[in-house]
């Protein structure tokens, strides 16, 4: 009994020292997703790093007085408030009557080095703030004109570092 019981006891040692030993090809660390270009969305390739559009998107929201929602390394969301009366905007997405409407911008972008995806997305925002919030995506290209991205590709090539 002695021996049986020493015996299941080495073999399960050794099991233990085997496992442990084992490597895994698979990473631990989480792997960025790739940026897609969602129906609606503007997309434009800069040659400039992250951290330069980053700068430059920031410093024309400040410079023109837009709020900045969300400031993260690879993403920036901006929202303006909707002040005047928009019957457009009322008769496609309903009326925003028990807060204020906002436009939501968000701008991500990825990439290396001085070949960076910028992709800008925008969606009405209705009673923003409240419970009755709702978010609506917009995919007509007069709601997304590419015009704000082509100005800020050719702030932050200038700023930048790249041949």
């Amino acid at each position: 009994m002695l021996l049986r019981l020493s015996l299941v006891l080495a073999a399960a040692l050794l099991l233990t020292a085997c496992q442990s030993g084992r490597r895994s090809n698979v990473s631990l660390q989480p792997q960025q997703e790739v940026l897609t270009v969602p129906a609606g969305a503007q997309s434009i390739s800069v040659r400039a790093d992250a951290a330069t559009i980053r700068q430059t998107i920031v410093a024309n929201a400040t410079e023109r007085g837009t709020p900045i929602a969300q400031n993260q390394p690879n993403m920036v969301v901006l929202e303006r408030t909707v002040t005047e009366a928009n019957p457009a905007l009322d008769g496609e997405f309903g009326p925003s009557d028990n807060g204020p409407r906002k436009f939501r911008i968000r701008i991500r972008f990825q990439g290396t080095g001085c070949d960076t995806l910028v992709v800008q997305d925008v969606a009405v925002v209705n009673n923003a703030g409240t419970a009755l919030e709702q978010v609506f995506t917009l995919t007509q290209p007069q709601y997304n004109p590419r015009d704000s991205l082509v100005g800020m590709k050719g702030k932050a090539e200038a700023g930048a570092r790249c041949a």
